[in-house]
């Protein structure tokens, strides 16, 4: 059956006891008790009590100088049950600190701690206990940044294995390796659709053991309703469950696709980020098998396939089942380099699974009905964004550029958002062809000069600001300074006129 709910722990990694005895500043001894390499502490606390039990809380190094000891302790049964209700409390280890109160460790604390299976660690009168307490955190805090570290590259390498040309099977043979231990994909009807790794046990009976406990257990976490084991249960399934069998740690994850596909892990050990890098893996195979499983998924594939062999986009943009409106989003994030999955996350959140990473910028292609939902409505927390105006599927080069120029203005102005034409003008008054016309004409004189033209219109949009054009652009203000000046002169015109730059914002706007 999946564990019970675990004691809470402190959100950082234990402490080896080991660890603590190998500071050759504090000068511990362990004098009593099993020399166990897996003994661990979680935290550090000091108490004078008789019965300490109602204040402990478990996994705790309890220092003591043995204040609490009556004269007469040395020929009862105080030590006994003084040590079995540490032992009962869950403690970890028990220190004792020698001088001022006893020159030595008594001599039945030793035999009770031998008695009773707790590590005693004798505390030299040089050092304190506030010195023990604190190299616990140092170590805690050692513990917990190699922690933090090993997630982190985890991570990066499962959102690295989903980008390879086999991506299901890279994303479970990276996590068994983070592990140690074995990754398993099951489908809706129970079977194993792929594995790797190796089922951590001590002999072939004990892996097949684990294996069938693993298959088991994503039983329970499959939808109701879904084929396999599990599937006649009554009421919502947990999206997760975990196990120990043959003292191997199983773990069962529900993909958030809701077709009942299920990842599942069995490790030798459950360290504290062992967990949230299966998350991570979960998360990726999630968006694998949606893509790979779904009909949209063959739509995008099938669309993809008709645009390399020379379609022209208006002809597949049916087989999205999205419309024919469209938009396309420029996003660039507040933090660093977007990822495959950040990349995604924002897919999800403007409702389109169609998202491009380029560079520093995610681009997104979103249905037009969806454009008000999510980020593109209130700027999603963590991007900057730039809109296009709704577009046909015949236009969507255009919307892109459109999104483009809308993340450029977003950024000099720092704004969160900008919509490519936000504020209907008077352009509608003049027919199409008209003001197209009259663009040709206004600008023939820097048209072949596409930097120029990038330039005036992003300058004009700016309001003639030098600093924010270049941030915009990416290039020097003196940079900016020189192509307007060349401007001027190609345009022979006065720029400072604000009805010449009426004008050319009008024609570039038709341009």
């Amino acid at each position: 059956m999946p564990d019970a709910a675990v004691p809470a722990v402190p959100p950082t990694p234990p402490v080896p006891l080991a660890a603590l005895l190998a500071r050759e500043d504090l000068g511990l001894r362990q004098i009593a008790g099993p020399r166990d390499p897996a003994t661990v502490i979680h935290w550090a606390h000091t108490s004078e009590m008789a019965d300490p039990y109602p204040y402990l809380l478990g996994g705790e190094l309890l220092l003591t100088a043995g204040v609490h000891i009556p004269e007469a302790a040395g020929s009862g049964t105080y030590f006994d049950a003084y040590v079995s209700r540490i032992v009962e409390a869950g403690g970890a280890a028990l220190g004792f600190g020698v001088a001022p109160v006893h020159d030595t460790v008594p001599r039945a604390l030793v035999e009770a701690c031998d008695q009773y299976g707790l590590p005693l660690v004798e505390v030299p009168p040089r050092t304190t206990f506030s010195g023990v307490a604190r190299a616990v955190w140092q170590l805690m805090a050692q513990a917990r940044h190699t922690e933090l570290r090993r997630v982190t590259e985890a991570q990066q390498s499962l959102a690295a294995a989903a980008a390879r040309p086999d991506p299901m099977p890279s994303v479970l043979r990276q996590l068994a390796q983070r592990v140690g231990g074995r990754a398993a994909l099951y489908a809706p009807d129970g079977g194993e659709v792929a594995s790797a790794g190796r089922l951590p046990g001590p002999g072939a009976g004990a892996g097949a053991e684990v294996g069938v406990a693993l298959a088991g257990l994503a039983g329970v976490v499959r939808p109701a309703g879904e084929g396999g084991p599990g599937s006649g249960s009554s009421g919502p399934s947990p999206s997760s469950a975990s196990d120990t069998v043959a003292g191997v740690h199983l773990a069962a994850y529900a993909l958030g696709t809701g077709q009942g596909f299920v990842l599942g892990v069995a490790a030798p050990r459950r360290d504290p980020g062992d967990h949230t890098i299966a998350s991570v893996g979960a998360v990726l195979l999630s968006l694998l098998t949606g893509e790979h499983q779904s009909s949209t998924g063959a739509a995008r594939s099938s669309a993809l396939v008709r645009l390399l062999l020379g379609a022209a986009p208006e002809e597949v943009a049916p087989l999205l089942d999205a419309g024919e409106r469209w938009v396309v989003v420029h996003a660039l994030p507040d933090g660093p380099a977007p990822d495959a999955v950040a990349a995604s996350a924002l897919g999800a959140a403007l409702g389109s699974p169609l998202v491009d990473v380029a560079g520093d910028v995610v681009r997104v292609l979103v249905p037009a009905g969806r454009r008000e939902a999510g980020a593109v409505a209130g700027a999603l927390a963590g991007w900057t964004c730039g809109v296009s105006a709704v577009v046909g599927a015949r236009e969507w080069g255009v919307a892109d550029t459109q999104a483009a120029r809308a993340l450029s203005r977003a950024r000099a102005t720092r704004a969160r958002l900008v919509r490519h034409g936000d504020r209907p003008g008077l352009a509608g008054l003049v027919p199409p062809a008209e003001a197209a016309a009259h663009a040709r004409t206004v600008l023939a004189p820097i048209a072949g000069n596409a930097a120029l033209v990038e330039t005036l219109r992003t300058w004009l949009s700016l309001h003639g600001s030098w600093d924010r054009t270049a941030v915009a652009l990416s290039v020097h203000r003196n940079t900016v300074r020189q192509r307007i000046a060349r401007c001027a002169t190609l345009l022979n015109t006065d720029l400072d006129d604000p009805d010449v730059r009426m004008n050319l914002w009008f024609a570039l706007s038709h341009a």
